[in-house]
């Protein structure tokens, strides 16, 4: 008897939810980069949509969009609750818009909800995305290659320290546009080196 061949894994969908055409066309940019398949949607009506699919491993909302007292953060925070054990597929990370800190920060971290705030800094936006993705299975092993290659960026940057790899301060999360194109580069670079040699499979990133 003949044995089946295994499925092939799922690709890692993440679903962006921002209506900054600026910041969300960056956030592709960046994940795009790890061969991840990115959707960007500008209202919460779009995002009920594709959340119906079961297509996504991850959504990155702008909180601004839904607030803390409507349905779709209640949709969000119910998906996301549930353990993989349990048949979660789903993890939610949070963005707020800087100027609106002060009136989503507290609630999310009673919540214990990840979130990130506006102005971010790239690198550990990436590994926050991907230690959430780790959570739900979607791929093996969190990314730590950006530690390495950034390594004294981040030493900078982490002068005021954290508690909570989930919750740094704000002045962690900030970019300039010279760490993005570096960031870019290395990852072009790196992508080249890759698909010159075999590489091991973390949980669909193939295209």
């Amino acid at each position: 008897m003949s044995t089946s061949p295994p499925p092939a894994p799922r690709q890692v969908g993440i679903l962006v939810l921002d209506n900054d055409a600026q910041g969300s066309s960056a956030v592709k940019q960046i994940l795009d980069s790890e061969g991840w398949r990115v959707r960007t949607v500008a209202d919460s009506k779009m995002l009920l949509a594709e959340l119906k699919t079961g297509e996504w491993s991850l959504v990155i909302a702008n909180i601004a969009l839904m607030g803390i007292d409507g349905p779709v953060f209640t949709t969000l925070k119910e998906l996301a609750s549930v353990s993989p054990d349990d048949g979660g597929r789903i993890r939610v990370l949070y963005l707020i818009p800087e100027i609106a800190g002060s009136q989503y920060i507290g609630p999310l971290e009673i919540g214990k909800l990840p979130y990130v705030v506006r102005p971010y800094h790239l690198h550990d936006f990436l590994e926050k995305v991907s230690d959430l993705l780790v959570e739900v299975k979607a791929i093996e092993a969190p990314l730590r290659q950006v530690r390495h290659e950034f390594g004294a960026l981040r030493k900078k940057k982490k002068q005021a320290g954290r508690s909570n790899s989930m919750f740094a301060s704000r002045d962690s999360f900030s970019y300039t546009d010279e760490e993005l194109a570096e960031y870019e580069r290395q990852e072009t670079e790196s992508s080249a080196s890759k698909r010159n040699k075999p590489r091991t499979n973390l949980g669909g990133s193939d295209r």
